[in-house]
């Protein structure tokens, strides 16, 4: 078996496409701004988000139901220096829900959200886990 992505469900699909694309710089497969589907990706690794429009997948499994109250999903993306990432966003319309603050002694965090509530923390890995610095490979 293999993850080949995370499908967020959205109800302004043009609206948060243009966020993930513009705003957190994440570069799209292929242009699809009105939908119905498209899907995402940082500069690095293979990881993606997909984002799904919530009418169509509606019509498609006859039933979807409303879209949940509070946080259902919590996208995480590393980047290399968080205050230019925060600086960055920011710049480019970002609200964010809590700015750079550490998180343990492994990390530092800042969250925003998607223009349909999606939970986004971006991370910043102050210092690998012993065993990944021994196999050489880094924080999970």
């Amino acid at each position: 078996m293999e993850l080949t992505q995370i499908r967020l469900m959205v109800s302004d699909f043009p609206a948060v496409y243009r966020f993930y694309r513009d705003v957190l710089g994440l570069t799209p497969q292929f242009e699809a701004e009105r939908g119905p589907y498209a899907k995402l990706s940082p500069d690095t690794g293979h990881a993606a988000i997909a984002l799904q429009d919530r009418a169509q997948m509606a019509g498609v499994l006859g039933r979807l139901g409303a879209a949940p109250e509070g946080y259902r999903a919590l996208v995480v993306l590393r980047v290399d220096d968080l205050n230019a990432a925060h600086a960055r966003l920011t710049s480019r319309g970002a609200e964010f829900t809590r700015g750079p603050g550490p998180m343990g002694e492994r990390m530092r965090v800042a969250y925003l959200e998607d223009p349909e509530g999606n939970l986004i923390e971006l991370q910043e890995w102050l210092a690998p886990r012993e065993e990944e610095k021994e196999a050489g490979g880094a924080p999970a």
